[in-house]
């Protein structure tokens, strides 16, 4: 392994920038400050581009190390100091380790049910509704232009290796619900308007969109759906948690397509 002991170092630096969601957009790649996450895409054939880990973590972790260095198939690996990993780390406690990735390019399963995010702008509970999508078996998602980044580092490590697994398309504009309306039912989840779940069957292929806890799924989108739908709650709170709700809705699906 390379050491680089250096703040000028021109990975250090590309480091830094991929801490801003325009550089990882530019650059397409990402960053993950997380050991397990790590292990868990790489057992899953998703390899990484570059791996940077401390003199600490090293002789903590020498043999965790020494299997992802078995699997990799990059040559690009570092040993870097403490003050390195603090100099670009998101995190509060830098990790040690961190394995930077290329973006990938998702294609959608047309014979598979879409998830649509509308304005979901918590990345931890954007992460958190991709790792339970996956947890549902359902593989595709659709974001829109309000949405968190997926690789904000909370969003990642609120995913998990669900990140690599997921397909994730970005949607701009209302373009593809708008192409895809007349064949896909939508169902917009709503607080208080429409079917309760309980009573709602769902199609086999349809598009389970939702929205911001703030403010909702919006009127534009609102106007595209073929049925609203919403979860019967007591009186004692205003609304669920999104990734909450996310996950209520998602069971029920899969449940109703199961039988």
């Amino acid at each position: 392994m390379e050491k680089i002991i250096s703040s000028d170092n021109v990975q250090i630096k590309t480091l830094k920038k991929l801490s801003r969601r325009r550089h990882r957009e530019e650059n397409g790649e990402f960053a993950v400050e997380s050991l397990a996450i790590i292990q868990d895409a790489l057992a899953s054939g998703y390899d990484f581009k570059r791996l940077f880990v401390t003199e600490e973590f090293l002789k903590k972790n020498g043999p965790k190390v020494d299997g992802l260095i078995s699997k990799t198939k990059t040559d690009q690996k570092y040993i870097i100091s403490n003050k390195l990993n603090s100099s670009y780390s998101q995190l509060d406690t830098p990790s040690g380790i961190t394995a930077v990735y290329a973006a990938k390019t998702y294609k959608l399963k047309n014979d598979e049910p879409y998830i649509y995010l509308n304005a979901i702008s918590d990345p931890g509970n954007l992460g958190t509704i991709i790792r339970t999508a996956l947890a549902f078996d359902f593989n595709n998602i659709l974001v829109d232009e309000f949405c968190a980044d997926i690789y904000n580092y909370k969003t990642i490590n609120a995913a998990r290796d669900a990140i690599f697994k997921i397909n994730i398309f970005r949607d701009t504009n209302r373009v593809w619900l708008e192409k895809n309306k007349a064949g896909i039912p939508i169902y917009a989840t709503s607080v208080d308007q429409g079917q309760n779940l309980a009573d709602f069957k769902p199609a086999a292929i349809s598009c389970l969109v939702l929205g911001s806890e703030s403010n909702g799924v919006s009127d534009e989108i609102m106007k595209l759906s073929s049925a609203k739908i919403n979860i019967p709650i007591t009186d004692k709170i205003e609304s669920l948690n999104v990734a909450a709700a996310a996950a209520i809705f998602l069971y029920s699906f899969r449940k109703n397509n199961q039988k």
